[in-house]
């Protein structure tokens, strides 16, 4: 079974919200970029997101743009995610999914790209620049790698495109909080609520809620709507900075207010 959907049945069964922590590959570093996967598993980080660093990334805000910057000056390529997710899967089991824009897998090739994750350990991707219609062959390379690839939705998708989506999900479903980029900021999350409402009335495949999380309080109400949370910018800041006890002590928080919240 894919390491997403044992981690959410695992979750299920537990009475517990999933907590999905966005890390750039490569962001400051790659020996940083594994220190704060172990940090992230370790205060209580369900799944990791692996931002594959991109010029141009149309979804990301300042923070997660930053970082992309900062890991391409480094040198990170794709080939250096592919290894560094082999590295990863060393020392633990925890699901990874890529995050990234699809120049960067026609660059590498799409069929050796998705070879070559799998067998490196990675367990799923995100691509938020693919939409759902022109998905169909990144979901059938996906399928039968058993490497689903993460669908969206957001506040202003309308129904039928919602039932679309449903019919063919994998992993989860990302519902995006807001008609915007990511980064840490106030939100309601009742529109995305909705949705994720919707989701659930069609589709059996979990639903995360991601965008603007950045402290417990604001994961504990996107939570409400969904089975996980994801969190990036807020940790990335830290991790940017060098100061991985702050990033700990975000990560650390958010899965405390959950499991006070929920479990």
């Amino acid at each position: 079974m894919n390491r997403i959907d044992s981690k959410f049945q695992e979750l299920k069964a537990a009475k517990k919200k999933g907590l999905v922590i966005f890390i750039t590959a490569g962001a400051p570093d790659i020996e940083s970029t594994i220190a704060a996967v172990k940090m992230a598993e370790a205060n209580g980080a369900d799944a990791i997101e692996l931002g594959i660093p991109f010029s141009d990334p149309m979804a990301d805000g300042p923070i997660i743009q930053r970082s992309s910057f900062e890991a391409i000056k480094k040198g990170m390529t794709v080939k250096k995610l592919i290894a560094l997710v082999k590295e990863i899967r060393t020392f633990t089991n925890i699901p990874i999914l890529a995050m990234g824009y699809l120049n960067n897998l026609l660059n590498y090739g799409l069929n050796d790209f998705f070879a070559d994750a799998k067998a490196a350990g990675l367990d799923g991707l995100i691509l938020p620049d693919v939409p759902h219609e022109e998905s169909a062959e990144l979901r059938e390379l996906g399928d039968k790698l058993d490497m689903p690839i993460v669908e969206f939705v957001t506040p202003g998708t309308v129904p039928r495109r919602i039932t679309e989506t449903c019919v063919n999900a994998k992993g989860f479903i990302y519902c995006v909080s807001v008609n915007g980029v990511t980064g840490v900021r106030k939100i309601d999350y009742g529109p995305i609520g909705k949705v994720a409402q919707s989701v659930r009335e069609q589709s059996s495949v979990p639903v995360a809620v991601g965008f603007g999380i950045g402290s417990g309080e604001a994961a504990v109400e996107a939570a409400a709507h969904a089975d996980a949370v994801i969190v990036g910018s807020a940790v990335l800041k830290k991790l940017l900075e060098n100061d991985m006890d702050a990033a700990a002590g975000i990560v650390s928080e958010i899965r405390t207010a959950l499991d006070k919240a929920y479990n």
